[in-house]
């Protein structure tokens, strides 16, 4: 299967045009394949997030996302760049099969663990399971990923570093949690260089 036609339209001018006035640091991409599934997961700061990580590929990032954003005139542009909604408000088994079936045909998935943005005073959120769920199912590794800094136009601000894969753990509580200490200790580390 290809990807998108729309994505494929699309990648090179909006990773060029977001580079230019974000300017963000980018650590660690070295770590995501140039072909094969994989999961990239890690922390919600902001919506223009989903772009910060695609700029660190040249592929394309099948983004879990809520359904909402599949409703109205824009739904055709979110579809044609690969989105898989899901309905937040249940266990959207048919969002995760989506996800496994892009998975078993080599494709990459993002996914915010966190399941929304994090707008909360604390460092991070508790991580959902569906990213280590998938994990285990479609045995695929997780590439953990954290977002730093702030989205300032024109400013070196923003940064995402990338960390070696996770390997498939049947033991989901186990994986969740490495998962969310890999992306907190780092997220710590980061607020405290900058106190």
């Amino acid at each position: 299967m290809k990807e998108p036609m729309l994505y494929r339209i699309m990648r090179r001018p909006l990773a060029t045009c977001f580079k230019a006035i974000y300017k963000p640091t980018i650590i660690g991409k070295r770590f995501i394949p140039e072909s094969g599934r994989i999961i990239l997961a890690g922390n919600h700061t902001n919506y223009l997030d989903c772009i910060l990580v695609g700029c660190a590929t040249k592929r394309c990032v099948h983004y879990l996302a809520k359904d909402e954003l599949m409703k109205g005139p824009l739904k055709y542009i979110f579809k044609g760049m690969g989105i898989i909604p899901v309905n937040r408000r249940t266990k959207d088994k048919a969002a995760f099969e989506s996800a496994i079936s892009t998975l078993n045909d080599e494709k990459l998935i993002g996914i915010f663990p966190e399941g929304t943005i994090n707008r909360t005073d604390d460092i991070i959120m508790p991580f959902k399971f569906g990213a280590v769920k998938m994990s285990r199912d479609a045995k695929t590794d997780i590439i953990p990923f954290v977002i730093t800094g702030k989205y300032k136009p024109f400013e070196r601000s923003v940064k995402v570093k990338f960390f070696e894969p996770l390997k498939p753990n049947e033991n989901l509580e186990e994986a969740n949690e490495k998962l969310m200490k890999i992306v907190s200790k780092e997220l710590e580390k980061e607020k405290n260089k900058n106190e």
